[in-house]
């Protein structure tokens, strides 16, 4: 039979661009279909645009920071609409980019919303593609929950092209998103409520780190309540937003943000009628090899429900290519994906969660911990702590996890997953001669065991 592509890519976000491109450098003939913009999530209106904001952030604490070097400046003013328009021509320099790298490998960029009506046909704007393979790499999408008023609030999606600055905001959800727009918001001058309706932010992260960043957030201005939900959202006379709160409270703000999860975005894609299983959470079911319970129907990214990362989708793109045109027979691993917030101070992590190691090698863990002033902050005169964990099997020496708390951990951690992905264990980091003035060197002098 023949199909107009060997593979026809459904969503131009970071996997379904890495896989469109990789597999027409393998010879085959690839398209990819998209109805917004290149680049998906990431580049558009997630991890690149956030980034430029949590940098802009940062300026007036540094401008606190300066005074006890000697250095005497003053935050005179904050233009909203120069942040936003500078971030807007990046990422539209960005999406050509994306465009010329298609383009230049070869790719057939389809314009529309594609809707699968067969299973080797794709449908775009009422024209039919037909295709060997069919990848849906879609991504997700964020949500509100059903509130009352829940129409007046924004996602992180609206975020990034506000009309004007808001002057207080309360920022719904306990999750890195949500901590991250927090710290944006604050850092900008706007007075910042963070509200989760858990036991406490950052679920899922190490506990010690849960409890450290929350303080540091804290500290920075930021007013987190826990067990605390919007019950209902109304706009007043004066305009201002009036949010009815689950424990009796009400605040008053100029804006709500929505960062309370993402769902995954299969709409119009004709799932069901083709018998593509979907979890009950709307993400599609597949199995190491990409494979969806239809064959030909193939999928990737977010919209499976592995973890929502940019580089997690990329390598994913790069290993559904190897296997369908490389003969690659390996699945890939999630084991030990370094992640980071970037929150104030970033947060980044590699390897287990001291719960979980506890779990998986109860009497046979030891901890190591540290917190410690950062020598910019002895002079500095700013209450700002770090954090540090290295968490080891007892009997093997092997390093489980480590966690940070602190200026840089991003950056710190992509050296160390090397190190956790390599097996090392406490005597390598032991052994290792650290690199003085740093707290990243704090890592490799631990000594004492916390527990």
């Amino acid at each position: 039979m023949s199909f107009d592509f060997d593979l026809l890519v459904i969503g131009a976000g970071s996997g379904g661009v890495r896989a469109s491109r990789m597999a027409a450098a393998k010879g085959a003939k690839a398209a990819v279909v998209e109805n917004r913009y290149l680049g998906g999530t990431c580049v558009n209106v997630g991890c690149v645009p956030k980034k430029l904001f949590v940098y802009a952030s940062e300026y007036a604490e540094k401008f606190a920071e300066a005074k006890g070097f000697g250095i005497d400046g003053e935050l005179k003013s904050f233009d909203w609409p120069t942040l936003r328009d500078n971030k807007t021509r990046e990422i539209e320099r960005l999406n050509g980019i994306y465009g010329t790298m298609l383009g230049n490998a070869g790719v057939t960029t389809i314009n529309g919303t594609a809707s699968i009506k067969d299973v080797h046909t794709v449908t775009v704007e009422g024209k039919d593609y037909s295709a060997e393979r069919i990848l849906i790499a879609t991504g997700g999408w964020p949500f509100k929950p059903d509130v009352p008023g829940a129409d007046l609030a924004i996602t992180s999606n609206e975020a990034f092209f506000l009309e004007t600055f808001p002057q207080r905001v309360v920022v719904v959800g306990g999750g890195y998103i949500a901590v991250e727009f927090a710290g944006i918001f604050n850092g900008l001058g706007a007075e910042t409520d963070l509200l989760y309706r858990g036991e406490q932010i950052l679920r899922g992260f190490d506990s010690g780190v849960q409890a450290f960043a929350a303080e540091q957030i804290a500290n920075k201005g930021i007013r987190i309540q826990t067990h605390a939900d919007i019950e209902a959202i109304s706009k007043n006379e004066q305009g201002e937003l009036v949010c009815k709160l689950n424990n009796g409270d009400t605040l008053i703000t100029d804006c709500v943000m929505y960062a309370t999860g993402r769902r995954p975005m299969t709409d119009g894609l004709n799932l069901a009628a083709l018998g593509v299983e979907t979890r009950q959470d709307g993400t599609i079911v597949a199995d190491d090899f990409f494979r969806t319970s239809v064959p030909s129907i193939y999928a990737l990214g977010d919209v499976i429900g592995t973890p929502a990362l940019t580089p997690v989708a990329l390598a994913q793109g790069m290993k559904f290519v190897g296997q369908q045109f490389d003969n690659d027979t390996q699945p890939l691993s999630y084991d030990n994906i370094a992640t980071a917030v970037f929150c104030q101070p970033n947060i980044a992590t590699v390897g287990l969660t001291e719960d979980a190691a506890a779990e998986q090698f109860a009497g046979d863990l030891s901890v190591y911990e540290s917190s410690f002033r950062p020598m910019k902050h002895t002079i500095s005169g700013m209450p700002e702590r770090s954090y540090m964990k290295l968490l080891v099997q007892t009997s093997t020496d092997k390093v489980l996890g480590v966690h940070m708390v602190g200026a840089d951990a991003g950056e710190i951690m992509q050296g160390l997953a090397v190190a956790i992905n390599a097996g090392a264990t406490k005597a390598v980091f032991d052994s290792t001669i650290g690199i003085h003035p740093t707290a990243a060197e704090e890592f490799v002098t631990m000594r004492s065991r916390a527990r």
